[in-house]
């Protein structure tokens, strides 16, 4: 698990990750072992798209296979939006996000991220 230098980068290539999570969980981001990048995660958004009822969303960072709530059983209402992560997060190599919801359709994640080389 290593993370390159970002002082001297060869390239940035900018990304967008939508995920619909479930109750069993969603893999949302992955930075593979051995990538020789970082991910730099610049937003995560989270829409409900029912109508009628709220629904809880958690998110994890992973690393070393120890999952590390960022976002922990937070409640989204009812056609509501909610912006869960503002600030950059970087994830090194071998890290990921994951995302777990407490309803199987319901929500919607758009996590915008930049793959730095």
């Amino acid at each position: 698990m290593a993370a390159p230098n970002i002082v001297n980068v060869t390239g940035i290539t900018g990304k967008t990750a939508i995920v619909n999570p479930t109750t069993s969980g969603n893999t949302i981001v992955t930075n593979s072992a051995a990538s020789g990048q970082v991910y730099k995660i610049n937003f995560i958004t989270v829409a409900n798209v029912d109508g009628a009822s709220s629904a809880d969303i958690t998110i994890n960072f992973n690393r070393s296979s120890t999952d590390y709530p960022i976002v922990y059983t937070v409640t989204v209402d009812n056609d509501a939006t909610l912006d869960l992560l503002n600030k950059s997060l970087y994830l090194e190599e071998g890290d990921s996000l994951n995302a777990t919801a407490s309803v199987d359709g319901d929500l919607t994640i758009v996590c915008s991220y930049e793959i730095i080389e």
